[in-house]
C-alpha cells in the first residue's frame, strides 16, 4: 500500500513563487517606511525575513515539509508583528504631528498593502493544514474557508474536478477582508480564521483611519 506521501508524487503541486513574491514585496515595503517607524535600523527586517525565508524554501526544495511549515510560521509571525508595530508607531505620529502629511500617507499605503499580503500568506500557510498537505490530497473539499468552487457541481469548468485553492485565492480573500471588512463570497468557517480576520481587519480600519483622519485635517 503506497503511503500519503507516495501517492503525493503523482498529483499536482502548487507552485510557492507568489507566496514567496508576496513575502518580498513586503520587506520591500516595510524598507520604504521612516526608520522612525521600524523597530530598528530599516535594513534589519529585510535581513531578518532572508534570514527566516531562505531556509523556509530551502526546506521545502527539500521535501522536508515540518521544518518548511515551521519556519514558514516563524517568518510570518515576525513580519505581522512588524506590521503591528509599526502602524501603533505611526497612529503615535499622527497625534503628535510628528510626521509630514506626504510621509504619512506614503507609510499608511504601504502599511495598508502590507496588512493584505501578510494575512493572504498566513490564511494560504494554514488553510487545510497548508500547501504541503493540501498538495497530497487530489482536491479541495474542506478548510477554515468555504470557497464557491466547493460548493459547485465537480466536474465544470469553473470547478473542475482537481480544483485546489491558490494563492491568489486567498489574497482576494484578504484584499476583501481589508477593504469591505468581511471576506464577502468565502464564507469562514474555523473560529483560528475569525480571529486572524478580526486582527486583519482591525489593523486595516487602524489604517484607513490614519488615511481619513489627515485627509481631513488637511481639508
Amino acid at each position: 500500500m503506497r503511503s500519503d506521501s507516495d501517492a503525493g508524487e503523482d498529483l499536482a503541486r502548487e507552485p510557492r513563487w507568489p507566496a514567496i513574491i508576496a513575502v518580498l514585496a513586503i520587506a520591500a515595503l516595510y524598507w520604504s517606511l521612516p526608520e522612525r517607524l521600524t523597530p530598528g535600523p530599516s535594513w534589519s527586517f529585510p535581513i531578518a525575513v532572508a534570514i527566516l525565508l531562505i531556509p523556509t524554501v530551502a526546506f521545502h526544495l527539500t521535501g522536508r515539509a515540518t521544518l518548511n511549515s515551521a519556519f514558514g510560521i516563524a517568518l510570518l509571525c515576525v513580519i505581522t508583528i512588524a506590521i503591528a508595530w509599526s502602524l501603533g508607531a505611526l497612529i503615535a505620529a499622527l497625534l503628535d504631528k510628528r510626521e509630514a502629511p506626504r510621509e504619512l500617507l506614503r507609510s499608511a499605503v504601504a502599511l495598508w498593502c502590507s496588512n493584505v499580503l501578510i494575512f493572504a500568506s498566513w490564511y494560504w500557510r494554514l488553510d487545510a493544514g497548508g500547501p504541503h498537505k493540501r498538495d497530497l490530497r487530489s482536491s479541495h473539499t474542506e478548510g477554515a474557508f468555504l470557497f464557491p468552487q466547493m460548493t459547485l457541481h465537480r466536474g465544470s469548468k469553473i470547478a473542475p474536478s482537481n480544483w485546489k485553492p491558490g494563492f491568489v485565492d486567498y489574497l482576494f480573500l484578504a484584499f476583501n477582508t481589508s477593504t469591505a471588512f468581511s471576506p464577502t463570497d468565502v464564507p469562514v468557517l474555523s473560529r483560528w480564521a475569525k480571529l486572524l480576520m478580526i486582527v486583519q481587519s482591525c489593523i486595516s480600519l487602524g489604517t484607513v483611519a490614519i488615511l481619513a483622519a489627515r485627509a481631513v485635517n488637511i481639508l
